[in-house]
């Protein structure tokens, strides 16, 4: 089996979150974890898949026990784009967006519209002022560069 292998202080840091929000820190949370940062925007499967190169015998309740366990701690963030499994990302506390290619499914991340959370600001109308927003999650769908490369070479 081989060892863990985050970035520099990743593991690290990673470790200190679990254990200042009282979790133990397992081989199974970090081997999710390495496998979520190394594969941003993965959905469940392909980080157990990610995840079984360092620890083979890891089973797939394990993986989701785990991501739900991140989500709820703010370690990881969950997406669900249309028409996909939800995906997942270390990128955190920044309040970025998404682009999806409607082809291929790729996605990017794009930063805060506007530059600081929320991002966007609703316009209520005067009598309105329901709620204090405090995350805008904007999803951009598109045809990513690639695709239509393909498609103007089909055409050629």
């Amino acid at each position: 089996m081989s060892q863990y292998t985050a970035p520099p202080g990743r593991a690290t840091s990673w470790s200190e979150q679990l254990r200042a929000a009282g979790r133990r820190v397992t081989k199974q949370r970090l081997a999710v974890l390495s496998a979520i940062d190394t594969n941003p925007h993965s959905t469940a499967e392909r980080i157990l898949e990610s995840a079984r190169q360092e620890l083979p015998g890891l089973s797939a309740q394990s993986v989701y026990v785990v991501l739900g366990d991140l989500t709820e701690l703010g370690m990881v963030r969950r997406f669900e784009p249309p028409h996909s499994p939800a995906l997942y990302e270390t990128r955190i506390g920044d309040n970025h967006h998404h682009a999806v290619c409607t082809r291929c499914g790729r996605v990017e991340d794009i930063d805060c519209t506007v530059g600081h959370a929320p991002c966007l600001e609703p316009h209520w109308n005067a009598s309105q002022s329901p709620m204090t927003i405090q995350i805008a999650d904007v999803l951009f769908q598109g045809i990513c560069q690639d695709c239509l490369a393909a498609e103007h070479r089909a055409e050629s």
